[in-house]
C-alpha cells in the first residue's frame, strides 16, 4: 500500500470529471480502487460479488462449450474477469463507452484483474452498448454476429439510468432488439443495485420464456448487517 489517498486517471466527459482514485480502508488496511462522476460514486472494489455473480449465473445458465460472450460496462473489470475463470469462454467482448476506462485496463491500473487485458479472448470495443443493440450489434467488424450471452452491467438498475437515452432499452421493444443476437439459448443476464422488481420481471418475460431475479446477498462490515443487489438471467 502507498498513499492513503491517490488519483491514479482523470478525463473530462460530457456527463462531467471521470476519475479513477485508490484510496487505503482503514478498517481492512487494503486497497480500493473507486470510479467517481463529479461527485457520485459510481463503482469500488471494496464490494464486487454482484458483478462476479452477474457472470457466474449468467454463465451457469448456458449450455454448451465454446462460448462467444459480450459484457456491456467494463468498468473495474470485475464481470468481465470472472467471465474469463469460465474455461468454456472463447471469446469474450466487453464494450464499454468510454474509451478512457478501456485505457485503464490496458495501462494496468487495476491489479485486481490485471490479466484482462493480456487475456487472448478478450477483445474491448469502444462504444455505447445501448446504440449498438439497437444497431447491427456490438461486433465493429461483424453486423448482427450473434453470441451465446449477453452481461450488462451499466445502469444502477432498470429505472435508474446513467443516461436518459438507456431507458427505451429496458422496455419489450429494447430487449426484444437485444435479444435477436442471442444463439436459440442464448442468456441475458443483468445487474441492479436494487431488490427484484417485477414489473421489469413482467417486462422481460414478453420477450423470453425464463427469467429469473437472483437476490446476491454479502456481509457489509461498514454498516454491520447485509447488502445485496439483483441479478437477473433470461433465455
Amino acid at each position: 500500500m502507498g498513499a492513503l489517498l491517490e488519483e491514479l486517471a482523470r478525463r473530462d466527459t460530457p456527463s462531467g470529471l471521470l476519475t479513477l482514485r485508490r484510496r487505503v480502508e482503514p478498517s481492512r488496511q487494503v486497497d480500493v480502487f473507486e470510479v467517481k462522476l463529479g461527485d457520485e460514486f459510481l463503482m469500488s472494489s471494496l464490494f464486487t460479488i454482484g458483478e462476479e455473480e452477474l457472470a457466474r449465473l449468467g454463465l451457469d445458465a448456458v449450455e454448451g462449450d465454446d462460448l462467444d460472450v459480450v459484457v456491456g460496462g467494463l468498468g473495474l473489470g470485475y464481470t468481465a474477469a470472472t467471465a474469463l475463470e469460465d474455461d468454456r469462454v472463447s471469446s469474450l467482448l466487453v464494450v464499454e463507452a468510454v474509451d478512457t476506462v478501456i485505457d485503464w485496463h490496458r495501462q494496468a491500473l487495476l491489479p485486481d484483474v490485471g490479466g484482462l487485458a493480456t487475456d487472448p479472448r478478450t477483445r474491448f470495443v469502444h462504444g455505447d452498448f445501448f446504440a449498438m443493440a439497437a444497431d447491427a450489434g456490438w461486433d465493429p467488424d461483424t453486423d448482427d454476429r450473434r453470441v451465446d450471452a449477453v452481461l450488462l452491467d451499466v445502469d444502477h438498475t432498470p429505472r435508474h439510468h446513467l443516461h436518459p437515452d438507456h431507458a427505451a432499452f429496458y422496455t419489450p421493444e429494447g430487449l426484444a432488439s437485444m435479444a435477436r443476437f442471442l444463439r436459440p439459448d442464448g442468456v441475458f443476464a443483468l445487474w441492479s443495485d436494487d431488490p427484484p422488481d417485477d414489473d421489469f420481471v413482467a417486462t422481460a418475460r414478453e420477450v423470453f420464456d425464463e427469467v429469473t431475479a437472483h437476490v446476491v446477498s454479502f456481509a457489509n462490515f461498514l454498516t454491520g448487517g447485509e447488502s445485496a443487489n439483483t441479478v437477473y438471467v433470461a433465455r
